[in-house]
Parts: C-alpha cells; sequence; structure tokens
C-alpha cells in the first residue's frame, strides 16, 4: 500500500464527505444551516408557502439584507425553491423543497430542545458567571 502525504488524505477525506475536515463540502453546509437565520426560515416555511415581507415579520430581528441572503443561500442549496408571479407589483413566495422538508424535523427538534431546556441553560449561565 503505498504511502499517501497528509494533502492526499485530506482531498480524500473531502470526497468521502468528512465534516472534520476543512476543505469538506459537507462542513460548508453543516455551518450554513447552523446559522440562526437559515433555521427560522426554514421554521418558518414549515407552514407552507411565505412572501418575504411575511418571513420578514415573522422572524423578529432578521435585516431586509440577512433575510435576502439567507433566501438566495438556500434556494442555491436546494432547500427552498422560489415562485414568481407577474403581477404589479411582482409576487415573489418561497416554500420548502422535498429536500427543505426532509431537513426540517432535525430543526424543529433543535428548537423543541432549545425552548424547553432553556430554564436548565440559564441556570447554568448564571453558575458559570457566579464563579
Amino acid at each position: 500500500m503505498p504511502t499517501r502525504t497528509a494533502a492526499q488524505l485530506r482531498e480524500e477525506a473531502a470526497r468521502d464527505y468528512d465534516a472534520f475536515m476543512a476543505e469538506c463540502p459537507a462542513r460548508h453546509l453543516l455551518d450554513r444551516i447552523g446559522t440562526k437565520w437559515v433555521s427560522l426560515v426554514l421554521l418558518g416555511l414549515a407552514d407552507g408557502p411565505q412572501r418575504d415581507s411575511d418571513l420578514s415579520r415573522r422572524i423578529a430581528g432578521v435585516s431586509q439584507k440577512m433575510l435576502t441572503q439567507t433566501l438566495r443561500n438556500l434556494e442555491r442549496d436546494g432547500l427552498i425553491s422560489r415562485a414568481v408571479t407577474p403581477s404589479v407589483p411582482v409576487r415573489v413566495d418561497y416554500e420548502l423543497t422535498a429536500l427543505g422538508e426532509s431537513l426540517l424535523p432535525l430543526v424543529n427538534a433543535i428548537r423543541e430542545w432549545a425552548e424547553s431546556n432553556m430554564p436548565k441553560v440559564e441556570a447554568a449561565r448564571e453558575q458559570y458567571d457566579a464563579l
């Protein structure tokens, strides 16, 4: 068996989608879906198609720039679709794709965990900060 260099091993790992490798595409996807705006947009689209103004009202604190960037990234990754209806003004709706819907149960489980465990997290923070 020939010896492989570290660079060759990293390249092989990236091909095999090892998220612990910096160059791995799966790691980049994890970085993206791990952001708060992505999670909230996916959850916001769980009830069906939404306009970006609907999402903006529903997701407190998101700027128009971040919402637009998040929607574009999710569309590029195949997690949401964008439908343009020619009218005055133009109507644009976003909805989850089948791929996005497959991710939704995981994101929803994390949301539920966060909401139900916040008292414990807050207590741990207070205990840590008291040190």
